[in-house]
């Protein structure tokens, strides 16, 4: 899966998962505060992460995680370490 797929289909969830508009997702967007992220709705991030990707997500994960680019290279980066 190359970068653009994966950002089209992080996309794709977080609109329909979080009723946010799609011309709101930009790469250097907040996460947050675009998405109105609250503590369950982190877990609800994870859990279409893992049932989307196949990757699990842990707290420590979001460490430096602001913007929706951020998010993308840790996705494409959990992809990476698990085709290895």
């Amino acid at each position: 899966m190359n970068k653009e797929e994966i950002i089209e289909r992080i996309n794709s969830f977080l609109v329909e998962e979080f009723e946010v508009d799609g011309d709101e997702i930009e790469p250097n967007a907040n996460l947050k505060d675009t998405l109105g992220l609250d503590s369950l709705d982190y877990v609800d991030l994870v859990v279409s992460i893992e049932s989307n990707f196949g990757v699990k997500l842990v707290e420590v994960d979001f460490v430096g995680i602001a913007s929706f680019q951020n998010f993308y290279d840790l996705i494409e980066t959990k992809l990476k370490a698990k085709a290895v």
